[in-house]
C-alpha cells in the first residue's frame, strides 16, 4: 500500500548521489581499497537500501558499530563482502560472529582473548581486525597491550590478523597536530603487530593525504553528502532531501503568540503555516526562532520559523511568501527543511550541532523514498 501523504513528512534519498561519491572517494584513495561504514542504519538513510547500493558500486568491506547490524547488513550483501564489526563481540558473543560470517574488531585484550579462545574451540585460525589506539582514547588496543602481544607471540595464536587499524580524532581539522602525532603513532603500534594491511582514514581523513590512506579507508559521513573538512566547501554530493508537509495555514493577529512558552508574539497581522513535523521526528529543538525553510518554487526566499518546535509540528512565518505575492500555500503543500538551499551541513550548524548528529537523529516517522536517477 502507497502511504505517501500519512506522514508530516517525507526524506527523500538520491541512491545515485551515495553511488557518486563512493565512486569519487574511491578514486581519490586509489590504489587503497574504499570501504564503507553503514552503522547506525547506514547514517539513518536505510542499511537495506544503502548497503546494497554500495556492493552494487563494488564497495565489499563494510562496517558496522554493533553486531546486531552486521546480522542485519549480511544477508544484504554478497558473500565476497567483509563486515567487520567496529565494537567487536560483546562478551559471550563471539560465537554469532562466525554464524553471520562477520569479522571483529579486537579493542582490547579480553576480547582478543576471547577470540582466541573460539577459535581454539573451532580447531581453525579465525580471522580478525585488531584496533589500536594511537591517540584518542576512545577504543582500541593500548601501548601497553600492543607490547604485550608483541612479546608474547602465543597471545595472537590462532588469530589470523585481517587489519590493523585506527580512529583520527581531529581529522576534520588538516592543520591540528595531532593528525600527525596520531599517523606517527599508528605507524609505530602496527609495525610491533603481525603484518597485515592497515587502516586509519575515515572520511575526513582520507582528505588529509595519501600519508593516511594506507591500504584501505573507510568513509561513513561523506558517503552520505555530510563536508569532510570544516571551513572548506564540500566535494560530496547531496544526497537526501527532508520536507515537511503544511498541516494547515493561519492568520496570527498582531500581539498574539504563537506556541509553547509564547516565545513568538506577533508585532504585526502574520500569515503562519504550520507543518507536521517537529522534534519527534528528529528535527532539532534548538531550530526554533533560529531555523528557515524554502518553499521549492521560490527557493529564494527563506521562511522563517517562529516560536519553539512542537513534538510533532512547528509554526513558520509566510510573510516573506505574502511580500513577494505568492499565494498561501494550501494544505498538503511541502517545504524544504534540509535541500538544495537548505545545506545539510548548514542546517546543523544553526542547530548548533554537527550534521552526523542530525542525520542520525531523523526519525523513523517520515516516508522515506529512496530513488535512483540512473534507473529511471
Amino acid at each position: 500500500m502507497d502511504r505517501e501523504g500519512w506522514e508530516g513528512g517525507r526524506l527523500l534519498i538520491n541512491l545515485a548521489a551515495i553511488a557518486e561519491n563512493y565512486a569519487q572517494l574511491s578514486a581519490r584513495v586509489s590504489p587503497a581499497e574504499c570501504g564503507a561504514a553503514v552503522k547506525a542504519n547506514a547514517y539513518g538513510l536505510g542499511l537495506q537500501e544503502v548497503g546494497q547500493t554500495l556492493y552494487e558500486a563494488g564497495c565489499r568491506t563494510f562496517f558496522v558499530a554493533h553486531l546486531a547490524e552486521g546480522a542485519a547488513l549480511r544477508p544484504l550483501v554478497g558473500d565476497d563482502s567483509r563486515i567487520f564489526v567496529l565494537h567487536g563481540p560483546p562478551p559471550g558473543t563471539a560465537n554469532a560472529c562466525l554464524t553471520h560470517n562477520l569479522l571483529p574488531v579486537l579493542n582490547s585484550l579480553q576480547q582478543v582473548q576471547e577470540w582466541q579462545a573460539l577459535a581454539h574451540a573451532q580447531g581453525r585460525p579465525l580471522d580478525a581486525a585488531l584496533q589500536v589506539d594511537s591517540g584518542m582514547s576512545r577504543f582500541g588496543l593500548t601501548e601497553a597491550a600492543v607490547d604485550y602481544l608483541a612479546t608474547q607471540p602465543q597471545a595472537l595464536a590462532g588469530i589470523e590478523v585481517a587489519l590493523v587499524m585506527s580512529h583520527l580524532a581531529c581529522a576534520d581539522t588538516p592543520d591540528h597536530p595531532l593528525n600527525r602525532q596520531q599517523l606517527d603513532t599508528f605507524i609505530k603500534l602496527k609495525q610491533r603487530l603481525p603484518a597485515a594491511p592497515a587502516s586509519l582514514a575515515a572520511s575526513s581523513g582520507i582528505f588529509l593525504g595519501p600519508e593516511w590512506h594506507f591500504d584501505l579507508v573507510r568513509p561513513g559521513a561523506a558517503l552520505y553528502g555530510i563536508a569532510p573538512t570544516a571551513g572548506q566547501p564540500n566535494p560530496m554530493h547531496a544526497t537526501l532531501r527532508l520536507q515537511a508537509r503544511v498541516i494547515q495555514t493561519r492568520h496570527v493577529p498582531t500581539g498574539t503568540t504563537v506556541g509553547y512558552g509564547a516565545a513568538f508574539t506577533a508585532q504585526q497581522p502574520t500569515p503562519v503555516a504550520l507543518l507536521g513535523i517537529g522534534y519527534g521526528d528528529g528535527f532539532p529543538r534548538r531550530l526554533g526562532q533560529k531555523g528557515f525553510v524554502i518553499c521549492p518554487e521560490w527557493p529564494d526566499i527563506k521562511l522563517p520559523i517562529i516560536g519553539r518546535i512542537s513534538m510533532d509540528s512547528l509554526a513558520v512565518d509566510l510573510s516573506p511568501l505574502v511580500a513577494a505575492g505568492v499565494a498561501l500555500p494550501p494544505a498538503g503543500a511541502v517545504f524544504d527543511l534540509i535541500g538544495p538551499h537548505a545545506p545539510l551541513d548548514d542546517v546543523a550548524h544553526l542547530a548548533d550541532t554537527i550534521a552526523y548528529e542530525l542525520l542520525t537523529d531523523l526519525g523513523a516517522r517520515y516516508h522515506r523514498l529512496h530513488y535512483d536517477p540512473r534507473k529511471g
